[in-house]
C-alpha cells in the first residue's frame, strides 16, 4: 500500500534570489512519512526545499519540492502512476504568488535580481495553485487529510473552518491546529465527527490505525487512538 506525506514550506519567487514563504518546519510530516514506513506502507515524502527539519524519516522515499505548482505536478504525475492508498498533505503552501513589482512611480521593476537602488517597491500579489481543491480529482481512490493552522478565533472557529475544508474539497478529514485550536490536534470528518489527539507522537500513530480501518469504519473512528472521546461539531 502506498502513501504520500507532503510537508514542509512552498515559495513563491519575487525575483531569482529573494522569494516568499512561511515558518513551516516539515517535521510533522517527516515524522508521520516514519510511522508509516515504519509500519509497512511504500512511504513518499514530498517536502519542501526550505523545510528547516533536516531529519529523514527512515524508510521513506524524500522527493523535493519548490513552488505550488512544482508540487502540484508531481502529486498529478503520482495520481496517474499507480494506486495510492492515503494522501496527507500537511505542506505548509504559499497563499499568493507575485503578480508584478512596481517601483514608487508604478513603474514594473524585474530582472533577475531586483536592484535595492530601486527605491520602495510594491508588490501585487494574486492567489496561489489551491492544491487542496484538486486531490480528490488526482487521487479518486485514495483517503486524503488535509491541514488547517489557525491562529486567529476561538476554537470552534478553526474545527468549522476545518469541517468546510473537508466538505468543499471532498476530503476524508481534515487535521486542525495551532493557537485559535490551542494544545494537540482536531481530527474532523465530514460527519461532524471530532477527535482530539495530544501531540504529534499520538497523532501519528493515530493515523496510521485510522489509514488500515476499511473505508467504511474511518468515518466512526472505530478503534482510534483518541485522547478524550469524539464530539460532534456544532451545527
Amino acid at each position: 500500500m502506498k502513501v504520500i506525506v507532503t510537508c514542509g514550506p512552498s515559495y513563491e519567487p519575487v525575483d531569482e534570489v529573494r522569494r516568499l514563504t512561511n515558518f513551516s518546519t516539515g517535521e510533522l510530516g517527516v515524522l508521520l512519512s516514519a510511522a508509516f514506513a515504519a509500519a509497512g506502507f511504500e512511504t513518499i515524502c514530498l517536502r519542501g526545499v526550505a523545510a528547516t527539519h533536516s531529519a529523514t524519516p527512515a524508510g521513506a522515499s524524500v522527493r523535493s519540492f519548490t513552488t505550488n505548482d512544482d508540487l502540484a505536478a508531481q502529486l498529478r504525475a503520482l495520481g496517474e502512476s499507480g494506486d495510492v492508498t492515503g494522501v496527507f498533505h500537511a505542506a505548509a503552501l504559499c497563499d499568493y504568488r507575485v503578480r508584478r513589482v512596481e517601483d514608487a512611480g508604478g513603474c514594473a521593476v524585474g530582472g533577475a535580481k531586483i536592484a535595492s537602488r530601486s527605491g520602495a517597491l510594491t508588490i501585487q500579489l494574486e492567489p496561489a495553485t489551491k492544491l487542496i481543491a484538486h486531490l480528490r480529482e488526482w487521487f479518486p481512490a485514495s483517503a486524503i487529510v488535509g491541514w488547517k493552522y489557525e491562529l486567529d478565533g476561538l476554537a470552534s472557529d478553526a474545527i468549522g473552518k476545518a469541517h468546510r475544508q473537508v466538505i468543499e474539497n471532498h476530503t476524508d478529514a481534515c487535521l486542525v491546529n495551532g493557537r485559535a485550536y490551542g494544545d494537540g490536534f482536531g481530527f474532523v470528518q465530514s460527519s461532524g465527527c471530532l477527535g482530539h489527539i495530544a501531540d504529534k507522537h499520538r497523532l501519528c500513530a493515530f493515523l496510521v490505525s485510522w489509514l488500515r480501518l476499511p473505508a467504511n469504519r474511518r468515518e466512526r473512528l472505530r478503534d482510534a487512538i483518541l485522547t478524550r472521546p469524539p464530539s460532534r461539531i456544532a451545527a
